[in-house]
């Protein structure tokens, strides 16, 4: 089984920057697609970027298409999300999930792992 770890949250002005990380112990975090959520209070859980296994193939949400970049880096076991022109309005919980299948897809409930969540707050 595999549990993902987040880190790298944190509270930023807008307009900085953070990068994310999601780390996870076993190998075969390496061959599975990996997703980046996100939950602010009172609001559903919400896709925000994928990565497939090889790292090749990127899916991102219209909202952070253009300010967030996912990447991963398999000899750490590990995917980023770094995040720039950060806005009070990418305030919230995030949160990583993995899944053996195919990337790509966007809805919380077709991932089988998850991490616990890293807090990220951007004041105005």
């Amino acid at each position: 089984q595999v549990q993902p770890v987040e880190s790298g949250g944190g509270l930023v002005q807008a307009g900085g920057s953070l990068r994310l990380s999601c780390a996870a112990s076993r190998r075969t975090f390496s061959t599975y697609a990996v997703a980046w959520f996100r939950q602010a209070p009172g609001n559903e859980r919400e896709f925000v970027a994928a990565v497939d296994w090889s790292g090749v193939t990127k899916y991102y949400a219209d909202s952070v298409k253009g300010r967030f970049t996912i990447s991963r880096d398999k000899g750490k076991n590990t995917v980023y999300l770094q995040m720039n022109s950060l806005k009070p309005e990418d305030t919230a919980l995030y949160y990583c999930a993995a899944d053996p299948r195919a990337a790509g897809r966007r809805a919380p409930d077709e991932y089988d792992y998850w991490g616990q969540g890293t807090q990220v707050t951007v004041s105005s």
